[in-house]
C-alpha cells in the first residue's frame, strides 16, 4: 500500500546580545532585563498603536505618552525578569541542580520582592508568591514540552 510523508519544522530567529558583566548572575540577569523588557515595550507600544488606529488620528502628546508608557512598562517587565534570572540562577548554584525546583522557589522570591516593594499588605505578598512561583513552574514545564 503506497503511503507519503510530509516533514517540515518551523523555528523562530534567534537573537542574542553578548554582554560580559564578568560575572554569568550579571551576564544573565542583564540579558533576562533586556530581553524581557523589550517584550514589555512592545506591548505598550502595541497597544497604544491599536488605540491610535482605532481613534484614527495621532497627536504629539498621544506620541510623548506611548513613549513615556514604553519606558515605565519597559523598565518594569525588564526588572522583574531579571530579578527572576538572577534568583532562578542562584537557586540552581544553591542547591547544585538544574529542575523545576529552581523555577519554582526563584519565581516565589520573585513574587514576593516585587510585592513587598509595591505593597503593604501581608496576605498580598503571599498570594504574589505563590503566583510567581506558579507561573515560573508552569512556564518551566511548558519549556520541557517542546
Amino acid at each position: 500500500m503506497p503511503s507519503s510523508r510530509f516533514g517540515a519544522s518551523l523555528s523562530s530567529p534567534k537573537l542574542d546580545v553578548a554582554i560580559d558583566m564578568g560575572n554569568p548572575l550579571l551576564n544573565l540577569t542583564v540579558d533576562g532585563f533586556l530581553k524581557i523588557g523589550t517584550v514589555g515595550a512592545g506591548r505598550a507600544l502595541a497597544e497604544d498603536a491599536f488605540h491610535v488606529v482605532k481613534r484614527g488620528s495621532i497627536s504629539s502628546k498621544d506620541f510623548e505618552h506611548t513613549l513615556k508608557k514604553m519606558c515605565k512598562e519597559g523598565f518594569y517587565w525588564g526588572s522583574v525578569a531579571g530579578v527572576y534570572v538572577g534568583m532562578e540562577y542562584g537557586m540552581e548554584r544553591i542547591r547544585g541542580t538544574r529542575d523545576w525546583k529552581n523555577a519554582m522557589v526563584g519565581g516565589a522570591l520573585t513574587g514576593a520582592l516585587i510585592s513587598a516593594a509595591s505593597n503593604k499588605s501581608s496576605d498580598k505578598l503571599v498570594t504574589d508568591a505563590i503566583t510567581g512561583g506558579a507561573i515560573a513552574t508552569a512556564a518551566t514545564f511548558l519549556n520541557y514540552l517542546t
